[in-house]
């Protein structure tokens, strides 16, 4: 990958703009990795969060840069400051003296070379917390590669199934042809889900996936997927908390909250397929379901 800043092709996007004279691709990204902000959170799964949080890493910009970003003011925006690897890796030390369970990595696919490079500085003083790639799914093959061995957890969004939806949303009609590709390859780089006797993740893989109101059939073509080519041993973070923000109102079909009706008849064709490895988050009535909540 040494030429994946000056020629970038580090997501599927493949701008192959020279990032190193100053140039940003769809990302937003320049030659430095650009962190919005670090520090404990409480709000992941619980098997992440646990009780002192998750040492979260915010970093700057996106490749997918969906309409609906319920973060958009860190993803679509240059927010934050450039950071040389040795101080990214300062970063990551600090959080660990924090008291994080884990090191999380917020959307870093389009500065995984200065991740990588961040990773082994602080490794060589003292680093060993699990690392969590918190991604939106949208990976090339080539870069998930390079982080083999690196990253301990991933944490993939499973956003589209059909390229319409995600050419409408996130102008990436191939988003399900490289995110499916790129699980798979998640899953046989760490495995199914590890935790430790606390129950904090270790290893393995963790899919989220976001119901949008209006797309019931298409998260339930998602689950197909993922119990056809994954299950068992995969957990899945079934999410309920869609909110019309950013650029959602522009897209009627999306300006509203999910329903109560939408999400149980998602997790009831979840439970049809067999399995209950999955978090759900509390809307009403789903919590009434023998399946962790957050």
């Amino acid at each position: 990958m040494e030429d994946s800043i000056k020629y970038c092709g580090i997501c599927p996007r493949g701008c192959r703009v020279d990032r190193g004279s100053g140039a940003a691709g769809v990302c937003g990204g320049g030659s430095l990795p650009r962190v919005s902000r670090y520090g404990l959170h409480h709000g992941e799964e619980p098997c992440l969060s646990g009780t002192r949080g998750s040492g979260t890493v915010f970093f700057s910009g996106c490749s997918l840069r969906c309409v609906f970003c319920q973060n958009h003011h860190i993803s679509q925006q240059v927010s934050g400051r450039e950071y040389q690897t040795h101080e990214l890796a300062d970063i990551f030390l600090e959080l660990q003296s924090s008291g994080a369970h884990n090191l999380n990595l917020v959307t870093a696919t389009h500065f995984a070379p200065s991740v990588i490079e961040a990773l082994t500085i602080a490794r060589q003083v003292g680093f060993r917390l699990p690392v969590v790639y918190n991604s939106s799914g949208y990976e090339s093959l080539e870069t998930l590669r390079s982080l083999s061995g690196q990253v301990d957890v991933y944490l993939p969004d499973l956003k589209y199934y059909y390229p319409e939806s995600s050419l409408r949303y996130s102008s990436a009609s191939d988003y399900f042809e490289h995110a499916a590709k790129a699980v798979l390859e998640m899953y046989r780089q760490v495995g199914p889900l590890s935790v430790d006797k606390s129950g904090i993740a270790v290893r393995g893989l963790i899919i989220r996936h976001l119901l949008l109101p209006g797309h019931l059939e298409e998260s339930k073509r998602i689950i197909d997927w993922i119990a056809d080519n994954l299950y068992p041993g995969v957990w899945v973070s079934l999410m309920s908390q869609y909110t019309p923000v950013h650029l959602a109102r522009k897209y009627p079909e999306i300006n509203r909250t999910v329903t109560l009706d939408e999400y149980e008849q998602l997790l009831d064709h979840f439970l049809e397929r067999g399995w209950d490895t999955a978090f759900i988050q509390e809307h009403s009535s789903a919590s009434r379901r023998y399946i962790p909540t957050f």
